[in-house]
């Protein structure tokens, strides 16, 4: 009797600790996917501020805003881009591995500019634009062919298998139509009826039909007393 106490207390604890996982798994999860959509909520806002700056204040605080909006869509498309690619493509490694150096200039340069927003100092903004420029548009660069050489690389994958699979439906197809050839080789005309002589050589059984006979006269009627003698013909 204890020793099945003992089986169900171990199993309760298990379940407990099952239950204790899954559960703690399904919050983590759950955090994880609300904090990305907070993430990408903050973003999105922030980008589209960054845009109504850039379109709505004049001169160089306007030109920082720009400068930071093209910097973050870039460096994001160019993100995207490498991870969309298969994990087990070496090459898309190392470029993920330069692209996350990268990454480190672009969002110091990004925490530069952010700072430069609210800089009321027309002068020292207008001064430092031609250097902010410049290392936007050198990271920028570096993200944008990163990025085209991903997509490239993509697409030259999707028409080499696209090649090839075209190779194989061809061969199938192929392989399906090769049985016009063999019926055209086992089909032959119906053979014509065997004549009498060869088909009871051949061991025909089934019997011909009879051929018409003759017509023969009909025998004389039997003569009855009843019956009146013909008149013989009369002679002149």
């Amino acid at each position: 009797m204890e020793a099945v106490i003992t089986v169900f207390a171990v199993l309760f604890v298990l379940l407990v600790v099952l239950g204790t996982y899954a559960t703690v798994k399904a919050v983590t999860a759950a955090k994880r996917s609300v904090d990305r959509t907070i993430a990408q909520g903050r973003r999105t806002v922030e980008d589209h501020t960054l845009r109504a700056k850039s379109l709505t204040r004049p001169g160089p605080a306007g030109e920082i805003a720009q400068l930071r909006l093209t910097l973050r869509t870039s460096m994001r498309a160019t993100q995207d881009a490498l991870h969309a690619g298969p994990a087990e493509d070496a090459s898309l490694k190392e470029s993920l591995g330069l692209f996350e150096r990268l990454s480190v200039h672009g969002r110091e340069l990004d925490v530069v500019l952010k700072h430069l927003e609210s800089e009321p100092d027309r002068a020292t903004l207008t001064a430092r634009l031609p250097e902010l420029r410049t290392r936007t548009e050198r990271i920028t660069a570096s993200a944008d062919s990163l990025r085209w050489a991903a997509r490239d690389r993509a697409s030259r994958f999707a028409e080499d298998d696209l090649d090839a699979l075209s190779s194989q439906i061809d061969i199938e197809a192929g392989a399906l139509r090769h049985w016009t050839n063999a019926t055209a080789r086992t089909t032959a005309p119906w053979p014509e009826a065997p004549g009498t002589e060869e088909a009871a050589a051949r061991g025909q059984t089934w019997p011909r039909e009879p051929e018409a006979q003759a017509i023969t006269p009909p025998a004389a009627r039997p003569a009855y007393p009843w019956q009146k003698k013909p008149r013989p013909e009369s002679t002149t």
